[in-house]
């Protein structure tokens, strides 16, 4: 053996085994298909149920909302003129990608609470019902279309269009599939949203806005916030450019505080206080009925 090479071997500093401290993901905003960071700069820390800090979550503000829906407003035209099929295959990826990270989504689930049995159940309900939806972007118009009698001469259609932007506060339970459910059957109908992730369990939330952004969804379409409910809730149903606001809950004073904001300029507000989103009733084509409106052509005959 070198010499030398024997006295480096031999004094060669002992591996430091102290604790480190620990570098916590901090997850952004996801806007207009980008992924920034609060304009205000706060974030709160998202703590297991044991007290674990899970990660650092950005705290969105009202200039945060206004630009989500300056994206969304600015997607939503090209989306909705997209054709059926083209959104219902391009639901239908969204549902292959989420399979591809099931095992990544039953861990965060577990990590913010959830039994593993409970968690996985919740990942399947919402690869589950993101097919559904995919598979009623080319449907819903013929159930819900007519052709009116008149008593003119005259052919009288009605059919679905989209509303156009939807602000959504999404439900604090069941944070993936909570949101998976809601917010799909907005956009098969077409509109743009802008989305409060469930401030609890706002991990999966993130991590579905992955996999929207390596999607083939257009940046714009889905923009998801994380913060505090209470803060953000008027603005949610007071801008004047959104047009629904559907809101996840059963607090009596939120609901009501909705409303009130939401008449400055007639916003259609819905309200949904479903407890298990993994029901079968949580599912429905009405739902996409919600934030459609029903518009209606007239056509002389012979001409």
């Amino acid at each position: 053996m070198n010499p030398t090479q024997h006295d480096t071997e031999q004094t060669s500093p002992a591996v430091d085994a102290s604790p480190r401290l620990g570098v916590l993901k901090t997850y952004k905003l996801y806007i207009g298909g980008k992924f920034p960071r609060t304009e205000s700069g706060r974030y709160y820390k998202l703590a297991s149920p044991t007290g674990e800090v899970l990660a650092n979550m950005c705290q969105a503000s009202r200039k945060d909302f206004r630009e989500a829906v300056v994206a969304a407003r600015a997607a939503q035209g090209k989306w909705a003129s997209a054709t059926a099929y083209l959104r219902g295959q391009i639901l239908y990826r969204v549902a292959e990608m989420l399979e591809g990270r099931a095992g990544q989504f039953a861990t965060e689930l577990i990590q913010m609470g959830a039994e593993p049995d409970a968690a996985r159940a919740e990942v399947a309900c919402a690869i589950d019902r993101m097919v559904y939806y995919a598979g009623w972007c080319d449907k819903y118009q013929q159930v819900f279309s007519s052709v009116n009698p008149v008593a003119s001469s005259h052919f009288n259609f009605s059919v679905p269009e989209p509303t156009g932007v939807v602000s959504v506060i999404a439900p604090e339970s069941q944070g993936l599939a909570g949101l998976v459910s809601v917010t799909a059957p907005i956009i098969a109908g077409g509109n743009a949203c802008v989305v409060l992730a469930s401030n609890a369990q706002a991990l999966s939330a993130i991590t579905l806005a992955e996999v929207l952004h390596t999607s083939d969804l257009p940046g714009g379409v889905v923009n998801l916030l994380t913060g505090d409910r209470a803060e953000l809730l008027e603005h949610f149903a007071s801008h004047m450019d959104v047009n629904a606001a559907v809101y996840c809950g059963d607090d009596p004073d939120q609901i009501e505080k909705l409303r009130t904001a939401a008449t400055d300029n007639r916003k259609r507000t819905i309200t949904r206080t479903r407890k298990n989103w993994l029901a079968d009733d949580a599912q429905s084509p009405y739902d996409i009925l919600d934030t459609v409106e029903i518009k209606t052509t007239w056509h002389p005959i012979g001409v």
